[in-house]
């Protein structure tokens, strides 16, 4: 074999790596063993620089740095993104979209917005030629000597077929813990620390000695398509898809939704694991998915009508660590907590901040004493960034996980192939107990009334509570004997505790807490089931096949209906006559059928009923309560400020209702099933 086939056998042997460990994260080599084709590779072209090609591994840091940043024009302008804080003003825009395109079904992406800066990246005949910054939208600076050096982004793409000419648009960004490094040596240096991932990337990719970007270790997502000549995807799914297809870092975590009232919900659940991120984000991207549907929608003068962000306002302050405390869920789950020096932080005072799990402390290395970012973002619980390892002046132990619970003192269990550290002590463990009874008492479960954590502390620790069923044995006389209680207290708690009884299959199933199974799940479980008895008796197969429900929760549920504890507390529970029926299946009292094959939506603020009372109640009577309206709702209920869903329900012709208007409908439908 020829030197010049060596060397070209010896190049894509190191993409095909490099494509393993950058777009698909499942590295095959050790840094070490990459380290060495790529010395085997310099070798050879030192031996034979004539053989030494632009798009070369070996080629991406360049000898010397630019004289200066050359600006070229962009073929495609970089538009900016219109975007949104509110909730509301989200809804109205996918209103005007549906007005714009009507009578076209318009599926619907959401991925992050990543906070870094925007590049655009021009591939010809397979090979990077040129890479600019967003500028103005019109003309940008060439940054092609610095981009070079990002690992994630191949000096020639990968694949068949690949388009004569690609230009992609992305984010090229820093991670969390290569600031952490970088500050690390600038105090070494005697240099400043530098204050934030988007502002250190910013100022690096315009530098002009690419061996400087090369070090802080930069990295790129592709997010968008600028000009290109034989692109095969026809929506920006498949154009991910093709994306990493040719080597490319698409960006990650992005889900598509058949309508925007569903991406919406999906920007609510993701919001609540941006801390689990190791780079930063500002805001979410909700876009048009299908090209034809974007070239309709066109664009303004500076923005796209096909694509909206969902921002957040951020906040952060540095603070330190005082003690990191455990505390133990319901399910067993040990969940760390930073105790911070109190921080004022979006107009409140922060002293605490969840550190989520062993792995997170791990991770971002958090030690006690330790100085550290922490930001709170919209309505997210604050959380912490990163450490400021640089700041730290003395050796600080790594924190030690417990191995042992700190309530009961059992040895504690990690999940299989899970991140959580669990005490399996379900039956024994104090704090597990006051967690299940607490949430058992909690109003989207089985709403007993005056139950308070105080309370369940004490009656816990007396020894008068262990099992669900122990609030029902209880006495008035003996909640009256305990601290700051009476005669009228136990009265009241014996009645409320009788009272939550006829609450339903699914409120008691939500109660139980039986691991992966919320409110939702227990609903719609209670609504196929009917009874505990049918559903216990199910098939972990049958459990599975309920509509949104799935493996994960079939097999939790098994698990507990097959455990001893989980039938004796069934058994113990139907034995002080708590009802195991779903309503709209037993025909009882409730009014069961009353909204049978309705379907409701519930928006605005109500005075009489919280948002989850009157799904409840909706649900009692056999109806569906939605988060989105369409053609298939049949009432809207509106209170005050009720948005976008009361416009929406107006331009489809559903019959919007107050709560006045309920109650009326709600005593119609009863006395019809009565008749």
């Amino acid at each position: 074999m020829s030197t010049e086939k060596d060397i070209e056998k010896l190049r894509d042997k190191i993409r095909y790596h490099d494509r393993k460990y950058y777009v698909e994260a499942n590295p095959e080599i050790t840094d070490l063993e990459y380290d060495r084709l790529l010395n085997q590779l310099k070798d050879l072209e030192a031996k034979h620089p004539d053989l030494i090609t632009p798009d070369s591994p070996t080629q991406r840091i360049g000898d010397a740095p630019v004289p200066n940043l050359e600006q070229f024009e962009h073929r495609v302008p970089m538009l900016s993104i219109d975007n949104t804080y509110s909730l509301e003003d989200l809804q109205k825009y996918g209103e005007r979209i549906t007005k714009l395109l009507p009578d076209e079904k318009i599926a619907w992406v959401v991925e992050l917005k990543i906070d870094g800066v925007a590049v655009s990246i021009l591939y010809e005949n397979g090979v990077l030629t040129r890479a600019l910054t967003r500028g103005n939208g019109t003309v940008g600076d060439d940054i092609t000597h610095n981009v070079r050096t990002i690992g994630d982004v191949p000096l020639r793409l990968s694949g068949a077929d690949i388009p004569p000419v690609l230009e992609v648009r992305g984010e090229i960004y820093m991670t969390n813990a290569d600031l952490v490094k970088l500050n690390e040596k600038q105090a070494l240096a005697g240099q400043p620390a530098y204050k934030n991932t988007r502002n250190v990337t910013a100022g690096t990719i315009r530098l002009l000695d690419p061996r400087i970007c090369a070090e802080r270790n930069l990295r790129l997502f592709c997010h968008g398509v600028g000009y290109v000549e034989g692109l095969k995807a026809q929506s920006h799914t498949e154009f991910l898809q093709e994306l990493n297809f040719y080597g490319l870092p698409a960006t990650p975590f992005v889900q598509s939704f058949v309508d925007f009232d569903s991406a919406i919900e999906h920007c609510q659940e993701l919001i609540e694991s941006l801390h689990e991120l190791e780079f930063e984000v500002d805001g979410l991207v909700l876009k048009v998915d299908r090209f034809e549907q974007r070239e309709k929608l066109g664009s303004t003068s500076k923005s796209p009508r096909w694509m909206i962000a969902y921002k957040f306002e951020k906040y952060e302050a540095t603070t330190k660590v005082n003690n990191i405390d455990v505390q133990v869920g319901k399910t067993g789950a040990i969940t760390p907590v930073a105790i911070l020096e109190p921080v004022e932080l979006a107009e409140t005072t922060v002293s605490r901040a969840s550190l989520h799990n062993a792995e997170e402390i791990v991770r971002k290395d958090v030690r006690i004493g330790d100085v550290v970012v922490v930001e709170k973002a919209g309505k997210i619980i604050p959380h912490i960034v990163r450490t400021e390892k640089h700041e730290r002046k003395k050796d600080l132990p790594p924190f030690a996980f417990p191995t042992e619970c700190p309530s009961c003192g059992t040895t504690l269990v990690k999940d299989e192939g899970g991140v959580y550290i669990r005490c399996p002590n379900w039956q024994g463990c104090p704090a597990q107990i006051k967690e299940r009874i607490r949430y058992f008492a909690t109003r989207n479960a089985m709403d007993i009334e005056g139950l308070g954590d105080k309370l369940v502390d004490i009656l816990v620790d007396e020894d008068l509570v262990k099992t669900y069923g122990d609030l029902y044995r209880l006495t008035s006389d003996q909640i009256a004997a305990l601290p700051r209680m009476g005669k009228k207290s136990g009265d009241k708690l014996v009645a409320a505790a009788e009272e939550s009884k006829s609450r339903g299959l699914a409120r008691l199933l939500n109660a139980l807490s039986i691991r992966h199974v919320g409110a939702g799940g227990s609903q719609r479980l209670a609504q196929h089931f009917g009874t505990i008895e049918a559903l216990m008796s199910a098939s972990q197969e049958e459990i599975a096949e309920v509509e949104d429900v799935g493996e994960v929760i079939a097999a939790s549920v098994c698990e507990f209906f097959q455990s001893d504890f989980g039938q004796e507390t069934i058994e113990d529970l139907r034995g002080v006559g708590v009802l195991m029926k779903s309503p709209q299946k037993s025909g009882g009292e409730a009014g069961s059928t009353a909204f049978e094959g309705m379907t409701f939506v519930v928006t605005g603020t109500l005075e009489k009923y919280s948002r989850d009372e009157i799904e409840d109640l909706i649900r009692d009577h056999g109806g569906k309560a939605s988060s989105s309206v369409s053609k298939k709702t049949d009432y809207l209920v509106a209170g005050e400020k009720a948005g976008s869903k009361l416009a929406k329900a107006e331009s489809l012709g559903v019959t919007v209702l107050d709560e006045q208007g309920f109650a009326d409908l709600l005593a119609e439908k009863e006395a019809a099933a009565k008749q």
